[in-house]
């Protein structure tokens, strides 16, 4: 045997050393990442270290009803805690409110027989989950579904009750998909369902009335089944908010605006997503309008150093600001004004309900960056504050609008009033000082990032996106009001001071452009990638057929960008044909010399047709082009072709759809129904490709 010597020793010491060290981190020596996480982090996803089993999450809190939620947009999420909350004030129900993403699910089948399930389920796109319940859906609706007890495969989720809601969009071919499908998945597996499955419509405009619609019938068929009593409705606080005199504003643990604690420190890192924003340069901005009344915008915004990347076709999400206008008036309709910069701490009271915001925060602070305080109110809402009203009138009158929908819809809905200018005009002499700010907190959704189609190609630019976006500036019928799009005059602010404006202020709204403690000054905005299924085939020679009216051409820009990058690089591109519609070619031609560029590359390949609907005696759509071309259209899409919408789904794409059937049905000589089943398998294999918006 070879003697070991002293250099041998030491390397095996080392090595020793390093094996203990691994196998006892965490035990011994090592701070569990757990321990790290700061109280705030919680509105910023979930807790690392958490329990990810529900059944043992209700056990250890007492819950006996979990309402799920698929959000995308922050409605559904909205929608499961007035759920929530009106389910313990109503029936003594202990609620909580879970993300979906949040939990497993193969405990599911231990769910017990006296406790209810709710779901609450956006669909999104066509007939697609939303991103927090994308590993749910697969789950819950997959071929071999394993739950924690195999032994039962019959009927596993026999003990769960359960009922649903869904939100969708009729102007999609899979309206409600998601909660169609998970329903039925639901009861496969053995669970029984309260009540009817609801829906309600986006593209209608019903989706609030819809779910107010559904809750009754089900909460009395949910008693029925439960045996619960109801008890007289009194509000009783999820968050505890207090004031903290001993901080100031300027404390550097105060967030006023900072998404989370990393940025709170000036430590911003990846990875950057719906939790987490990546505050972007924006490099170039300008004006793609003629039109005086009327602004459009196209942004290129820089994304190196970030680690996010994306791909041609996918969104890119930008984080809001709110007016100082209507912050103004919030903070001064709630006699909060001269508190503005108080700090805040925000608690909550049930183990299970996450803080939505970061905090230590001030009242400023959580209406500028935290909470939705633009979006339209709802009558459910309403008649919570009612109780708090300052005078007996006002409490009458708020009853009145949360009781009756004819007249909420008469003085509220149709004018898409937003909470602080309800209150101010039931009651203009005195302030609303009596509402909690827990309310608030708990009523009015954490505002939400609005995505915008990147209309730049990847290939073309890597590491800078590009979007184009009308800002919303509208006179509200029968009111004095305007509508003004809160994220789109954001960054008309920021474009205007990109061009030197040093107080931008579009269509009389101010912003806080430098961000919480000028963190954005530079001309920065908040943004994360989000990826989506609009892309283009795999196989460049493959023709596409786009239609996109407006800033509906967003996408078809990095499309057609694209595939004249391809044929510049000597690949054999197909043919690319691209409708586009606008008001008139003077006012809003949107990129009209880059057609001419692009065209210039791809020669015959690329084919642009315009649809003027204002410069000529009758209105003309892209769907009366679509016409006129019928057989080229139908030509290509013989020759295996993909079709392609974005823009207006109520209106342009199902008429767009429609048309498509027309074509097929007339080109080829067989029936209407026929041609609609074609276009149906178009989609099914993903030839026939949306990105709408109602």
């Amino acid at each position: 045997m070879a003697q070991l010597d002293v250099l041998d020793l030491a390397v095996l010491a080392v090595l020793l050393a390093g094996t203990v060290a691994y196998f006892t981190k965490g035990t011994y020596w090592g701070i569990s990442k757990a321990s790290q996480v700061s109280p705030s982090s919680s509105a910023t996803g979930p807790i690392k270290g958490a329990t990810r089993d529900v059944i043992e999450k209700m056990q250890e809190t007492g819950k006996d009803c979990v309402i799920f939620y698929a959000s995308q947009t922050g409605t559904a999420e909205d929608y499961a805690s007035r759920l929530a909350k009106e389910g313990h004030s109503r029936f003594g129900l202990n609620t909580m409110v879970a993300d979906l993403e949040d939990y497993d699910y193969d405990t599911l089948d231990t769910f017990p027989s006296n406790k209810i399930a709710m779901f609450v389920l956006a669909t999104y796109g066509e007939g697609e989950p939303t991103d927090n319940a994308v590993e749910f859906y697969e789950f819950i609706t997959g071929e071999d579904v394993t739950f924690s007890d195999p032994d039962d495969s019959e009927a596993p989720l026999h003990n769960m009750k359960y009922v649903t809601f869904g939100l969708g969009n009729n102007t999609y071919e899979h309206y409600n998909a998601m909660v169609r499908r998970v329903d039925l998945a639901l009861q496969k597996l053995g669970a029984n369902r309260i009540g009817t499955a609801g829906e309600g419509d986006d593209g209608a405009g019903t989706m609030e009335e819809d779910f107010l619609a559904w809750k009754e019938p089900m909460w009395l068929a949910l008693a029925e089944a439960m045996g619960l009593e109801e008890r007289e409705a009194v509000y009783e606080p999820v968050f505890k908010v207090t004031e903290r005199e001993d901080l100031t504003a300027e404390a550097d643990n105060v967030y006023l605006g900072e998404p989370n604690k990393n940025h709170l420190e000036g430590l911003s890192k990846g990875p950057y997503n719906a939790h987490n924003p990546f505050i972007a340069p924006i490099a170039e901005s300008r004006e793609l309008f003629t039109a005086k009344d009327r602004n459009c915008l196209h942004m290129d915004i820089e994304i190196s150093g970030s680690n996010l990347s994306y791909q041609t076709g996918d969104h890119l999400a930008v984080w809001p600001t709110n007016s100082g206008k209507e912050v103004n008036r919030f903070l001064e309709v709630l006699g909060l004004t001269s508190r503005s910069h108080t700090v805040i701490a925000v608690k909550s009271l049930d183990a299970t309900a996450k803080v939505p915001f970061p905090t230590p925060t001030t009242y400023d602070a959580a209406a500028s960056y935290y909470l939705e305080i633009c979006g339209t109110v709802s009558r459910q809402f309403v008649a919570s504050i009612a109780p708090f009203a300052p005078t007996d009138t006002a409490k009458a009158e708020m009853t009145k609008l949360g009781n009756d929908k004819d007249y909420f819809h008469e003085r509220v809905a149709e004018k898409y009033l937003n909470i602080a200018q309800v209150l101010e005009k039931v009651e203009k002499s005195q302030k609303w000082t009596g509402i909690p700010f827990s309310i608030f907190i708990e009523g009015l959704h954490r505002i939400q990032p609005r995505y915008y189609s990147i209309s730049s190609s990847s290939l073309v630019q890597k590491n800078k996106v590009s979007i184009t976006a009308v800002v919303e500036s509208s006179q509200i019928s029968g009111s004095p009001e305007m509508l003004k799009g809160v994220t789109t005059n954001y960054l008309l602010a920021l474009k205007q001071k990109q061009h030197g404006d040093p107080n931008p202020d579009p269509h009389g709204l101010s912003y806080a452009i430098t961000g919480p403690r000028n963190k954005y000054d530079g001309i920065h905005v908040p943004v994360h990638i989000r990826h989506s299924n609009f892309k283009l085939p795999s196989d460049p020679s493959k023709p596409i057929v786009m239609i996109g009216p407006g800033t509906g051409v967003a996408p078809f820009r990095a499309f057609v960008q694209e595939r004249a990058e391809q044929a510049k690089a000597g690949e054999n591109v197909g043919k690319c044909v691209l409708f586009f519609g606008c008001r008139r070619k003077t006012e809003d031609f949107l990129y009209q010399n880059e057609w001419e560029e692009y065209k210039k590359a791809l020669g015959d390949n690329f084919i642009f047709v315009t649809a003027f609907s204002r410069d000529g005696p009758e209105k003309v759509y892209v769907q009366h082009r679509l016409r006129e071309h019928a057989q080229l259209i139908d030509a290509l899409l013989q020759d295996r072709g993909y079709f392609y919408v974005c823009g207006d789904a109520a209106h342009m794409a199902r008429e767009v759809n429609s048309t498509l059937a027309e074509i097929i049905a007339k080109q080829r000589n067989i029936n209407e129904a026929q041609a609609e089943d074609i276009v149906k398998t178009m989609r099914a294999r993903n030839r026939y490709q949306e990105d709408v918006w109602s």
